[in-house]
Formats: C-alpha cells, sequence, structure tokens
C-alpha cells in the first residue's frame, strides 16, 4: 500500500491511491484479479427470520465467511492485482440500526488481505438506499472512499460506477448529471486514437446492479436496470469498445445474474 494511505479509503478525488494512469498505463500481459460481491453483513439472519426490510441484528456467519475468502485470497498464487467488492457492503440501509457495527465488523475482517492485494469497493443499494441522497452518498463515501471513479492496472482502465445513481436518482439528480459527465469523458478516453494518450488494452466496468438477468431486452426488474437505461449503457459501452478495446461488465445484486458481461472483443 502506498505511503499511509486508508486502506478503505483509496478511491479519492475519482481515482485511486497506487493504481492511477502514470503507473500503470502500460500493457504488460495477463494478470489476475478477484470479484467478490454481497458480504452484507446481517442478511443471512434476516433472511432465515423473513425480515429483510428490518432485520439483521446479528452477522457472525457472515464475518467469518469474510474471513475464510480473505485467507484463501491471500494463498493465490500469483497474487491477485485487486480484490473489488462489487456493493452490499453490509445489509443494514443507511440510518438505520446495525449500520455502524456491520461497517465495523466488516472492515476488521478485510484487515487481515494481504496488503499487496488493493481493496477496491463498489457502492449498493444497501449501502446508499434504494433512492440514495446526497446524505447517504457522503455518508458512504466517509466510510469506503468515492462512489465512482476509475483506475489502471497493466494497461487495463477499470471504472468503478455507482448504479443507484442509473436506478433512481430522484432524491440526487445533481449526483446523477456529474456522474454522467464523468462517464462520459471516461469512455470518450478508453475509445481515443490519440498518439499522446495511451489507449487501454481492455476496459473494465464494475457496478452493483446488473445491466439485466437473462437478456438485454426483458422487462424491467427489482434485481435489474430499467430497459431503457440499458439499452443506453450498453450502446455507450459498446461504442467505448469499437475501437478494439474488450469492454467487460462485472456486477453484484443477485446470483441470478452472470457476474461478467462482454459486450465487445
Amino acid at each position: 500500500m502506498a505511503g499511509n494511505v486508508n486502506m478503505f479509503l483509496r478511491a479519492t478525488h475519482r481515482t485511486f491511491s497506487g493504481l492511477t494512469e502514470d503507473a500503470e498505463h502500460e500493457w504488460n500481459g495477463p494478470f489476475c484479479f478477484i470479484q467478490a460481491a454481497d458480504p452484507q453483513l446481517g442478511l443471512m439472519k434476516a433472511w432465515r427470520d423473513g425480515d429483510c426490510d428490518g432485520g439483521g441484528d446479528e452477522w457472525a456467519e457472515e464475518v467469518q465467511l469474510t474471513k475464510h475468502a480473505v485467507e484463501a485470497v491471500n494463498q493465490l498464487s500469483p497474487r491477485p492485482r485487486f480484490m473489488v467488492l462489487c456493493g452490499d457492503l453490509v445489509h443494514a440501509m443507511p440510518g438505520t440500526p446495525f449500520r455502524e457495527g456491520q461497517e465495523r465488523d466488516l472492515k476488521a475482517a478485510l484487515k487481515g488481505t494481504d496488503p499487496s492485494i488493493p481493496l477496491v469497493f463498489v457502492s449498493g443499494n444497501h449501502d446508499l438506499g434504494n433512492t440514495p441522497t446526497p446524505s447517504s452518498v457522503e455518508q458512504y463515501c466517509r466510510s469506503w472512499g468515492d462512489d465512482y471513479f476509475s483506475f489502471w492496472v497493466g494497461g487495463v482502465l477499470c471504472l468503478v460506477l455507482n448504479s443507484q445513481l442509473f436506478y433512481d436518482a430522484s432524491a440526487c439528480p445533481q449526483l446523477q448529471e456529474a456522474q454522467k459527465t464523468w462517464l462520459e469523458a471516461q469512455l470518450s478516453r478508453a475509445s481515443s486514437s490519440s498518439s499522446v494518450e495511451p489507449k487501454p488494452k481492455h476496459l473494465l466496468v464494475f457496478q452493483h446492479i446488473p445491466l439485466y438477468l437473462k437478456n438485454p431486452d426483458e422487462e424491467d426488474d427489482y434485481f435489474s436496470l430499467q430497459r431503457e437505461v440499458r439499452l443506453n449503457l450498453m450502446d455507450r459501452f459498446k461504442r467505448a469498445g469499437d475501437n478494439g478495446s474488450a469492454v467487460d461488465i462485472f456486477k453484484g445484486n443477485t446470483i441470478l445474474a452472470n457476474h461478467k458481461l462482454v459486450l465487445s472483443v
């Protein structure tokens, strides 16, 4: 880890400490990384009790599973370049009981991760609320770093998105517009053929809510983005890959969806 940077707050100013374009813009061949999703401390008991909205007063099981995952990741060879957690870090919604304790215990479990493996955090609906507000987004950023940002690894450009701003930004339209503007700039950068700026070998996108569950034309569903939104995003991602980059989208939120979509190769 670079310097004394907080391992949970490396995403700042829309970039990521230690994984910058200056340091990582050159393609050096294949590498591996870990994608995890929905540690969601507190969900298991709430699910068993049939009270997913108001339950979640115990989370020892999730803590133990997280520790097992960390141990397994630490033993991998070659070392993953990073591990990304694609949202729903905890079960308790913003401003509800157990939130502080769940975040505290998740961080304690994740601290066992080998320092050579950066942790990348993606926001989910339980982290921001189903309808995020400026306050809930700010609260998330204080705990886990920026809600959307980019980073580079070995010539690959990675984008972390706040998918709740695509799902329902009715309480924070200015934040939605800011992410849209930023995303357009990032996708333009990815498709640029400029001789001055290095072109990424691949483009990876990480978000919590899947674009779709089974096919792009399916009807709207709670667990995926609305059809109009998803088709627009898919078109933008595909255009970014038309200049030769492969575009892969990784997400969380439901085991019903594949964890990766390949839009262009």
